[in-house]
């Protein structure tokens, strides 16, 4: 009888920390807008970690940089992949 009042013990413990933990992260990125010349730049950023980049020419349409693997990679256009995949025709009837 004495394991029973443990483990409701532990249970409630654990389930105390991992809402102080989905506390601390927040749901929304945080945005910083800047003029570069004639561009408009938003940084989008999570926890401090800049992960995607907006840039809206002031001709032209927007584009995103983002992270090429998600951690410190350097940033690649989303619209222009680095694997181009080739498209052969093999057969035509």
């Amino acid at each position: 009888m004495r394991t029973l009042p443990r483990l409701l013990l532990a249970s409630l413990l654990a389930a105390g920390t991992v809402g102080a933990f989905a506390q601390d992260e927040k749901a929304e990125p945080d945005v910083v807008i800047r003029k570069e010349g004639d561009k408009t730049i938003q940084e989008y950023r999570v926890n401090g970690f800049l992960y995607a980049i907006k840039v809206i020419p002031k001709y032209g349409k927007p584009y995103f940089l983002v992270r090429a693997d998600g951690s410190d990679a350097p940033f690649v256009r989303s619209d222009q992949p680095d694997m181009l995949i080739p498209s052969w025709q093999i057969f035509k009837w």
